[in-house]
């Protein structure tokens, strides 16, 4: 090997040189608590840190002198940033004191505080740590089992504070005196610092463990346990209790542990993991062996010690002061009889980690299983003292404690061997881990009293199931950090001089620019040329030979140099090694991150400088990469060493020559002499030259001379520019080079002694795949070039003409330049290593896709892993999409990809796999194709860096499947084909539900001063598009609004007084406030779920305004002023009603939690009833699950009757159907029949009573559980008790129970399990109908013995009590059953006897159930409403329309009149029911007819025999059940219906009219036109709850129906408004939609269209929805696969995101689409589309890069001349690629078109963009692109059609008039391999390339000589043959060739 620059001392230069002080000092000095800092007397912090917060390490304190001014520590490490993704800055985390600073801050941007802590006593330590928190069932069923918790702990003498980014505070208190806390990958690992009393006492005893683990701020602090190998092989597991063994140092990732023994000195490493189960139970086990009472004595100790601490002792003293009574104790107890059950773990009282972190303290549980006894005789007595100070006494005591289980355990992996000379401390100080330039492992640690950094290697094993080391090297070293990204080490000799090594290799002395060179010439005795480690580089020494031990007699012994001892030490240090230097020096190393890390000088102050990178240039980078795969191990860390060397000089090359300089260092290596070669002697080099290059040569004279002129002619540069078209367009004569020829004679021999000579030709072909790769990325053309010379050179040399031709034809004015080979010596070739997968024939991408494209075989491409992904990724995509071979993405790809590894299989291959397949689908490939691509990282700027003509197939894939995309592709794929819409909607599925784009702001300043009404946070924009034409919206919130005063205008007659004057208007306005009262109900349906809370701000809850104003004067008319009788409690329901309605506008996806929930309770009394309310309401959307079980308690403690029923009903909705147990005893306690009958008689206000029972049905809905069933069935009947409790309001309690009772059974049918025997349906029967009281059974009979003493009823049942509950309950539970015996007993009776029997309203419920358990009967008409009536009413009642009274003597008019009303309006809701929410036609015509009917009959003079009251509620009924069939839809006439109902203010009107009316416009509007109802079996028992067709008489009226469950509509209410946005401007817009209806037995499937924003229908009913174009792209949901999807796009509200089509507008901006662009005239290609003005440009899209290319390219400006023609082209690219919807392909188009015009004028000097024309024309022939034109011919072609054959058309002109032109001439000599003239060359290599002629080596070889020369006869025959045929003919020979 040439020694040129073996022995120089090379040196290599760091970057920026900083001054570092630690950012967290300064931000302490201005913290708040900067005064206390200074008063206290700090303890010391904990030593040094490395970066990952894992290498720090607590030297031995005991040793440190403590000084007097403040302690302070941090670490540094690479910033985190929340994603994951890598991120350039720094994260500092900075001690002092009780502080600690965690600020982030780089280079670039300043340094920023990002949390500061304060704490209570000095900070020991703080650290980064993770933990994981294993998720049980999360709401997200997602891949990841466990959620990482990024934290922050920071250790204290008694606890530890852990503080999580997302905002949790831990504090867990310390059992023990912590010496040092460690983060792992599980969570924290403590040591126990050893005191003096550890010492081993004379009787030998076990000792505590002295590691313990932490895995969450919640569990327990558990010991740790080892495994080792005992003598024997049996491994056995005990705890870590050995205090000589100290941790070192503890890595994540591997999980490995390094300890230090105190007594051996000696270091092991271990690998820390979870504790398997039998390991846990072998300690548990082993810790309670019968006959070893010492071992007894750790555990039972152990736990006594951690319980009493855990009562609140404080551990500050010496924590172990009362070991010896412990002990002593405990060893008295151990007698054999106690010990024989042995623990089992799975009893283990573990602290679960949902618990409330303040419960943690008391969670120590213990090892100890044994009751204490003093007497137990034990083998070996001892006294037990009971001195009233040990703390454990009363412990001892206790009941049996649980084990404390250990979690984690060490596995031991190494320990280093024993040395003969081994000093006490050699304590590693530092211990990292390091990776050398190719990837292998070393363990590396610092023992700073020996000076020796000692490096041990280690891998994973092949099952990566362990870590194997391997042999240590000792490095001489004072300090030493790793340098992750450059994968080396910074070692710090003991000199002062900073090495660079990788692994064990050094590499070189590290420059400083600014800080003194210690001088080589010191007399320093420090052995230095002695020591082998710096001929470390000279390759003639195995590389394996490693240090041995140095000789200790040499070396001084070195004063332990801790780096916290004081300025003394380094003086004496200094003198030692006989520095005779008064300048700084780099006294050490530390906070290594990334490339950055600090050096601490003598002076104490720090800089921190940079290493430099390995390689800046992306193509340096790549060649590197690629050579450093392919060498052996040790030739490829030397190659590396070298080229860093040369690369990081001192004052090294700039960017641009980096590559240059990397040529000549390589071709050094490979033995050229560069300075004897031309072109790499003319490569430029700015700046120095570097030592490896060339001595600095003498500088010649200022003036210059005759030889730099030729040394630029001769370069590159002016090559280059002569070639250039520019010096053509100048009409450039080329200049002659006077250069002397002859200077060096051709024959350069290389050296074949250097590094890589014998790898010269793996290197080369390692290139050509580079270069293959590169052409692949159209951003590195210029990279490419370089290359190339590089390649020719060496192909030259090898003597490669197949790859020489290659070249020639890629680049062939490149090719021409470089004409000088080297002779490798024939003897020599033998040596040089010919890889086994080196080819003969070029690999060739381009090539490759050709073949395959036109269906002819093709080899298999090479890949090297790691170097040509690119390629990889081309030929897949190509192999699928084109083949049509599914096979060739899923499967190990050798077919088409042979990786160097294996051998070459399989040469000739069968031709039907190149062949198109007609099996799959097309879209179905695309869609393929897109999705392995995603899924592989492919993204969009991937894409448009491909060349156009390899992009080409991937493209139109892409185009496919942006036309008909599946809705639920992940966001990735979407974002490749281009469709935001879609990218957004699937971006916004995976965010956590949050605010929506659609929430409406904060209502504007003017809007908000006014009183606010509770309807201010309606969106606004989607209701305007919904109903756009009239105001109905504003209409709604006028008839809704409480808050403001109601007008009273009534007319002062002449006779009456003034004083009656004023009573009569306060009647009046007590009449209106029955309707005042009745709003805030209908409000709370129209406000549903509307409003997001902001968490710092109480919810604004409108005030329910009760007072009047009259005119003339607005006078306030005040129901308080004492002239009329109020009803006492009037408002009471009112105002709860008021606060649901608040509390329901929020939406069930805001961020609530229990804090903000008691931050809302009133401070006056007078908003309780509001407050109780709003509970409801937050149970109601889902919130109150948030609220904590205390507060729950608290509220309930209160006694306020109106928050118990609120509070009850809301948890119980809350937890609907999960029989929940909490839930259970919490309503139990509320139900006297749920309770035991002994218990203490509750004194439960009835109405909660009556809550609690329908909170039981909630929450057991749909569950038939037995006894709950069992117990309400009872409560329907339940009598009257002696002392007059259950009398009153009885009616409502029966009802709730049987709702209840309707609820657990719901839709069971006759499928109730196990409760025949209590006979559900017979029971209900006779409750409806009648009988004899059963006997009560169970266990309640005492309470019932006595009867009242009020109320007779005797032993029948009493009907009017029972018959309501028992009606709907029997309706609730066969539900939808269509079972007739059922029905028939609820069928109403049809003779005037039994008629007489059954109350009117009866019948309404009777004919309700009957309708609803016959679900499937029920028609939309009024026929079928008739049915329902029996013939006697028929034949004998009025009818509705009837004027005049019929006579009739036998017959009660009066009954018949009023059951012929009820039944009928029970049909009516029975039709609500079946058509609730579906805005079905025919149920609304046939509803508003009854309802008319109804209008008309109170009107008519027969009213009073129905009675106005029973006409007004059925009226009401119908009005609710038109309300329910067009909920959420707002239709106009119903609307109008309400708004007069709520106009009508006297007479019968009462409250619980208003009500009804009220929420019959509130369902209309439900949710603000969001959400409509739904009709499954939950919510149909909601809704009949709800709209219990008994009106309330009055405002605090609950005799028949409680008022608070009119709310129970929310449970039925469900989101189905689907809202598109337009993806680009984030506005909803208006969207046509078709929907499919799955075919059912009443209609066939059918599709209609809606214009979206708009209610869809019940999702079960559908088959598919989709987005209809032409305006916007086409998108489908398709419902048959689930409606997961719809449903949460729907509950996210319903925000669909479309994307507008080009040249399309809106439908809000054109609704007849008559000004869309392509409605013009332009539909038609006639020459006029041609010139398009480019300002109607904008109307077709909104790129930015389009509109501002058709800005400047296609404006036509004056005189234009021939350029006119280009503007047209340009104008008509444009607008085909706008309008077909592809802008992509514009470059492309451009790009064909410029390369075809320089061909015309025959400048071409690369055929790169040939190739690509070629490859686009190739992909337009082929045989799968016509079979898919063939199958999809209505989708437009992909590129113009016209644009392509002119091209190709011109191209083929251009060729054959080169070949007239005497290109034949050329043709013929290359053909027959003579040499051609050099003006033709490159348009010959267009010609070869274009027309796919084989190269003269492969004509030879197939022996046509002859032929040949006929052939080139042919090329000389009468010109008007044309090129073509010539071309067809040889390819035909060469086809033969290859047979």
């Amino acid at each position: 090997m040439s020694n040129n620059y073996e022995e120089r001392v090379t040196m290599i230069a760091a970057g920026d040189l900083q001054e570092f002080v630690p950012f967290g000092r300064d931000h302490c000095k201005h913290h708040p608590n900067a005064l206390n800092l200074q008063l206290r007397q700090l303890q010391p912090a904990s030593e040094l840190w490395s970066s990952d917060g894992a290498a720090g390490l607590v030297g031995s304190l005991q040793e440190v002198t403590i000084h007097e001014k403040q302690k302070e520590s941090w670490l540094l490490r690479r910033g985190v940033s929340d994603v994951g993704e890598e991120v350039e800055y720094d994260e500092e985390l900075y001690v002092a004191g009780n502080m600690v600073i965690w600020s982030k801050g780089s280079k670039s941007q300043a340094s920023a505080v990002y949390k500061a802590f304060t704490v209570d006593s000095p900070v020991l330590q703080a650290l980064w740590c993770d933990f994981t928190v294993p998720q049980e069932k999360s709401e997200k069923v997602n891949n990841s089992g466990e959620v990482v918790e990024k934290c922050i702990c920071i250790l204290q003498s008694s606890c530890i504070n852990v503080h999580s980014i997302e905002g949790k505070d831990y504090i867990a208190s310390l059992p023990f005196q912590v010496a040092n806390v460690w983060p792992t990958k599980y969570g924290l690992l403590f040591e126990r610092s050893s005191t003096s009393h550890e010492v081993p006492l004379s009787p030998p005893r076990e000792p505590l463990p002295t590691m313990f683990s932490m895995l969450h701020p919640l569990d327990e602090i558990t010991p740790l346990v080892c495994k080792s190998g005992g003598v024997f092989g049996s491994a056995r597991v005990q705890y870590v209790a050995d205090y000589t063994l100290r941790i070192v140092f503890l890595n994540e990732e591997p999980s490995i542990v390094m300890t230090y023994d105190t007594v051996q000195s000696l270091h092991a490493v271990w690998a820390l993991r979870r504790v398997k189960p039998e390991e846990q139970n072998a300690v548990l086990k082993f810790s309670e062996q019968v006959g070893t009472p010492q071992h007894v004595a750790t555990s039972s100790s152990l736990t006594a010690h951690l319980r009493s601490l855990s009562k609140g002792d404080s551990p500050m003293a010496s924590p172990f002061q009362n070991y010896s009574s412990l002990h002593s104790q405990s060893r008295s107890v151990s007698s054999p009889s106690v010990h024989s059950r042995s623990p089992s773990i799975s009893n283990m009282a573990a602290l679960s980690r949902s618990h409330s972190p303040a419960l943690g303290v008391q969670s120590f549980s213990g090892v100890q299983r044994f009751n204490f006894s003093s007497n137990t005789q034990s083998p070996r007595r001892h006294s037990v003292s009971h001195s009233p100070n040990s703390a454990a006494s009363d412990s001892f005591l206790a009941p049996e404690t649980e084990p404390i289980v250990p979690e984690l355990c060490i596995d031991h992996l190494w320990t280093e061997t024993i040395m003969t000379m081994r000093e006490k401390n050699s304590q590693a100080s530092k211990v990292f881990i390091t990776t050398d330039l190719c990837g292998q492992k070393f363990l590396c640690f610092l023992v700073e009293s020996q000076l020796q950094l000692r490096c041990v290697k280690f891998q994973e094993s092949n099952d990566k199931s362990q870590l194997i080391f391997g042999s240590v090297t000792n490095i001489q070293a004072k300090d030493a950090a790793p340098v992750e990204s450059i994968d080396t080490l910074l070692v710090l000799e003991g000199n002062g001089n900073l090495v660079l090594y990788t692994g064990v290799v050094r590499v070189g002395k590290i420059f400083i620019p600014g800080l003194p060179v210690p001088s080589l010439t010191m007399s320093n005795q420090m052995p230095r040329p002695s020591t082998p480690l710096d001929s470390l580089n000279t390759p003639s020494k195995p590389l394996n030979k490693h240090l041995g031990p140095l000789e200790e007699g040499v070396l001084l012994s070195p004063v332990p140099e801790l780096r916290d001892s004081s300025k003394l030490h380094d003086s004496s240090y200094m003198e030692d090694c006989t520095f005779q230097q008064l300048g700084t020096f780099i006294h050490s190393v530390r906070d290594p991150v990334h490339n950055r890390v600090t050096l601490e000088l003598s002076t104490s102050s720090m800089v921190r400088i940079t290493i430099p990178e390995i390689a800046t240039s992306e193509l340096v980078k790549r060649c590197l990469q690629g050579i450093k795969s392919i060498l052996p191990r040790e030739i490829a860390v030397q190659m590396l060493v070298k080229w860093y060397n040369a690369y990081n000089a001192p004052g090294g090359p700039s960017y641009h020559s980096e590559w240059s300089l990397f040529v000549t260092c390589l071709m050094n290596m490979m033995g050229y002499n560069t300075d004897r070669l031309a072109w790499t002697r003319n490569l430029d080099f700015e700046g120095s030259l570097s030592p490896v290059i060339a001595p600095k040569k003498a500088r010649p004279s200022e003036t210059g001379s005759d030889e730099d002129w030729e040394y630029l002619l001769n370069s590159d540069y002016h090559r280059n520019l002569e070639s250039h078209p520019l010096a053509r367009a100048l009409r450039l004569d080329p200049l002659e080079t006077s250069f002397p020829k002859d200077d060096f004679s051709p024959s350069l021999s290389l050296d074949s002694s250097t590094l890589l000579f014998t790898h010269i030709p793996a290197i080369f072909f390692v290139l050509h795949l580079i270069y293959e790769e590169l052409k692949l990325n159209s951003l590195m053309g210029e990279g490419i070039r370089s290359l190339v010379v590089l390649l020719v050179q060496l192909a030259r040399d090898l003597k490669l003409e197949a790859y020489i031709d290659y070249y020639y034809r890629e680049y062939p004015a490149l090719v021409k330049i470089s004409r000088q080979t080297c002779i490798i010596d024939q003897a020599q070739t033998g040596f040089m290593h010919h890889p086994s997968f080196f080819s003969a024939e070029p690999p060739s991408i381009f090539q490759w896709l050709s073949s395959c494209l036109k269906g002819e075989g093709a080899l298999p491409y090479p890949y090297l892993p790691g170097i040509c992904e690119r390629s990889k990724l081309v030929v897949l995509s190509v192999a699928l999409y084109i083949l049509g071979d599914e096979s060739a993405v899923s499967n190990e790809f050798t077919l088409f990809l042979h990786s160097p590894g294996q051998r070459k299989q399989q040469t000739e291959q069968d031709d039907n796999r190149y062949s198109f397949r007609h099996s799959t689908s097309v879209s179905n490939l695309a869609e393929k194709l897109v999705i392995w691509m995603t899924s592989v990282g492919f993204t969009l700027r991937d894409l448009e860096s491909l060349p156009f003509g390899v992009a080409l197939p991937i493209r139109d894939a892409v185009y496919h499947c942006r036309e008909q995309p599946a809705s639920d592709w992940p966001e990735a794929v979407c974002l490749l084909i281009g469709r935001q819409d879609l990218s957004k909607q699937a971006c916004e599925g995976n965010l956590a539900k949050g605010k929506s784009v659609l929430s409406s702001d904060v209502p504007s300043g003017a809007e908000a001063e006014e009183d606010d009404d509770g309807m201010n946070d309606m969106n606004q924009e989607v209701m305007s598009l919904i109903w756009s034409e009239d105001l109905r919206v504003q209409e709604v919130r006028r008839l809704l609004q409480s808050a403001h005063p109601v007008r009273v205008s009534v007319v002062q007659m002449p006779e009456v007084s003034d004083h009656e004057y004023i009573e009569e208007k306060e009647n009046r306005l007590l009449q209106l406030c029955q309707r005042t009262m009745a709003l805030p109900l209908g409000r709370g349906m129209f406000t549903l779920f509307s409003y997001h809370p902001v968490p710092t701000e109480p919810l604004p809850i409108p005030k329910l305004n009760l007072t009047g104003r009259a005119p003339p004067r607005n006078t306030t008319v005040d129901l308080n002023s004492g002239n009329i009788d109020v009803p006492p409690n009037m408002a009471c329901w009112a105002s709860f009603h008021n606060g649901v309605a608040a509390g329901l506008k929020i939406a069930p996806a805001s961020q609530i939690d229990s804090a903000w929930i008691v931050y809302n309770k009133p401070k006056n009394a007078e908003l309780a009833n509001e407050y109780a309310g709003f509970l409801m309401a937050l149970g109601l959307n889902g919130h109150l699950t948030k609220l904590a079980t205390l507060n729950i308690h608290d509220y309930l403690t209160k006694g306020h009757e109106m928050t118990s029923i609120g509070l009850l009903l809301g948890v119980s909705a809350a937890k609907l159907g999960t029989m929940d147990m909490a839930i259970t005893r919490l309503l139990s306690i509320h139900i006297p029949a749920l309770l035991p009958p002994t218990s203490t008689e509750l004194d439960v206000p009835h109405n909660v009573q009556v809550a609690a029972v329908i909170g039981i049905g909630l929450v057991y809905q749909g569950t038939a559980h037995r006894h709950t069933a069992e117990v309400l069935l009872a409560e329907i009947g339940r009598p009257p008790g002696p002392e007059m409790e259950y009398c009153t309001d009885r009616e409502s309690y029966s009802l709730a129970a049987g709702l209840a009772l309707g609820m657990v059974c719901l839709g069971h049918g006759s499928n109730l399990i196990g409760m025949s025997d209590l006979n559900v349906p017979e029971q209900l029967y006779q409750y409806m109908v009648g009988g004899h009281k059963r006997f009560q059974a169970g266990m309640h009979r005492e309470k019932h013995k006595s009867p009242s003493y009020q109320i007779k009823e005797g032993d029948t049942i009493n009907v009017d009590v029972t018959c309501p509950g028992a009606t709907l309950a029997l309706a609730m539970i066969y539900l939808k059953t269509n079972n007739r015996s059922i029905a028939d007993w609820l069928r109403a009776p049809d003779t005037m006897y039994l008629l007489d029997f059954v109350k009117p309203e009866f019948l309404l419920l009777r004919t309700l159930a009957r309708c609803l358990i016959l679900w499937d009967d029920i028609l939309p008409n009024s026929k079928w409403v008739d049915s329902n009536v029996p013939q006697i009413i028929r034949e004998n009642s009025i009818s509705l329309h009837a004027t005049e009274l019929p006579s009739s003597e036998d017959l009660n008019l009066e009954t018949l009149a009023q059951a012929h009303v009820y039944i009928i309006a029970g049909a009516c809701l029975s039709l609500g029911f079946r058509f609730a929410g579906s805005e079905n036609l025919a149920a609304f015509n046939c509803l508003f007819k009854f309802a008319k009917d109804f209008m008309k009959c109170l009107s008519a003079p027969t009213a009073s025999i129905t009675g106005h009251y029973n006409l007004e509620t059925c009226l009401s009924v119908v009005l609710l059940s038109l309300a329910m069939v067009m909920a959420g839809s707002g239709n106009l006439k119903v609307l109008q219906l309400c708004r007069f109902m709520h106009k009508k203010t006297g007479g019968e009107m009462n409250y619980g009219f208003h009500l009804a009316h009220h929420m019959a416009l509130g369902l209309l509007f439900l949710g603000g036109g969001r959400y409509s109802l739904s009709t499954s079996d939950s919510s149909i028992a909601a809704l009949l709850c709800a709209l219990y067709p008994h009106f309330p008489v009055h405002s605090s009226d609950n005799r028949y129906h409680l008022q608070a469950l009119r709310h129970l509509y929310v449970l039925a209410a469900e989101p189905r408004l689907l809202v598109p946005v337009d993806v680009d401007t984030n506005t909803p817009c208006y969207t046509l939609l078709e929907v499919t209806y799955k075919g059912t037995q009443w209609y066939e499937e059918t599709t209609e269209e809606l214009m979206a924003p708009t209610l869809l229908p019940e999702l079960h009913l559908l088959k598919q929805i989709r987005v209809k174009g032409p305006r916007y792209w086409e998108l489908l949901i398709d419902l048959s696969k689930g409606t997961h999807q719809l449903k949460s796009i729907l509950s996210k509200d319903g925000i669909l995101y479309v994307k507008l089509r080009a040249g399309q507008l809106s439908y809000k901006e054109d609704p007849m689409g008559w000004r869309s662009l392509l409605a013009q005239a332009v539909t038609h290609r006639n020459s006029e589309t041609r010139t398009f003005k480019p300002e109607t440009i904008s109307a077709f899209t909104s790129d930015p890069a389009l509109l501002s290319f058709a800005d400047s390219f296609c404006k036509p400006a004056v005189n234009m001349g021939q350029k006119q023609e280009i503007l047209d082209l340009f104008s008509s690219i444009l607008y085909e690629c706008v309008t077909r919807e592809n802008p992509e392909m514009l470059p492309a188009y451009i790009a064909i078109d410029q390369a075809v015009r320089i061909l015309e004028r025959k400048e071409m000097s690369e055929t790169f963009e040939l190739w690509q024309i070629k490859l686009v024309l190739e992909f337009f022939s082929s045989r799968s692109h016509q079979e898919r034109v063939r199958r999809n011919p209505n989708r437009g072609l992909f590129m113009n059609s016209e644009f392509l054959p002119v091209m190709k058309c011109t191209i083929d002109n251009t060729l054959d008039q080169w070949l007239q032109a005497g290109g034949d001439v050329s043709l013929h000599s290359y053909l027959s391999g003579q040499p051609t003239e050099e003006s033709q060359l490159s348009m010959l290599a267009c010609f070869l390339v274009y027309h796919s002629v084989p190269t003269p080596g492969q004509l030879s070889a197939g022996g046509l000589e002859g032929k040949v020369r006929s052939v080139l006869g042919l090329a000389l025959m009468p010109i008007f043959l044309g090129a073509t045929c010539l071309v067809r003919k040889v390819g035909k020979f060469h086809s033969v060739a290859l047979c």
